[in-house]
């Protein structure tokens, strides 16, 4: 159970934070850089909540649990694998990636097979879900980044969801533009 009495603790006023373990590292670490982009996904989703309609209560639901999922992932790399404290640690694991898997399927099943990239936008909430999948890719990158430097681990159930993930909220743009019917695809070379 996480208990905060107090908010400011001026700890980090000296440009560093503290790891699950205790350890700190520089603000600007990879470390802190990936799981500060997995905050800032699940800040996204929650904006993206705020423009579902009541018709999209089953993607409400469905992005609820992936935010506690997104605490559940930032516990994860707040944690390293190889350091103090790593075991017994909150991980993501594969039955998280499995249900974003059957909810991609789910929505999906749904919607007609594009034939070009879609241009982001379309309805309020699919323009934030857009946001949100961008958001999601640019926490991916930081995670893989962090996987492959020396001395650095990063749990392997863990990047699959935070893939899946950007794919499930592009899905879930679509689903909400109409199930695809309002969405506008890219004509390259349009403007030429």
């Amino acid at each position: 159970m996480v208990i905060l009495n107090k908010i400011y603790t001026r700890t980090g006023d000296d440009g560093t934070t503290a790891l699950g373990s205790g350890k700190r590292l520089p603000k600007h670490h990879p470390r802190i850089a990936a799981f500060g982009a997995v905050d800032e996904t699940n800040a996204a989703i929650g904006v993206a909540r705020l423009e579902l309609e009541d018709a999209h209560a089953q993607i409400d639901l469905m992005l609820e649990r992936i935010q506690n999922d997104l605490f559940d992932l930032g516990a994860d790399l707040c944690v390293p694998e190889n350091g103090e404290r790593a075991e017994g640690a909150l991980r993501i694991i594969a039955s998280q990636v499995k249900r974003l898997e059957a909810e991609i399927d789910e929505l999906n099943a749904a919607l007609q097979p594009l034939r070009s990239f879609v241009l982001p936008g379309g309805t309020r909430a699919a323009a934030a879900l857009h946001v949100a999948r961008t958001v999601c890719r640019r926490a991916e990158r930081g995670m893989a980044q962090l996987a492959v430097m020396k001395d650095e681990t990063v749990g392997e159930a863990a990047l699959h969801y935070i893939n899946r993930l950007s794919d499930l909220l592009f899905v879930a743009s679509r689903y909400v533009n109409d199930k695809g019917k309002t969405d506008r695809l890219w004509t390259p070379g349009e403007n030429r």
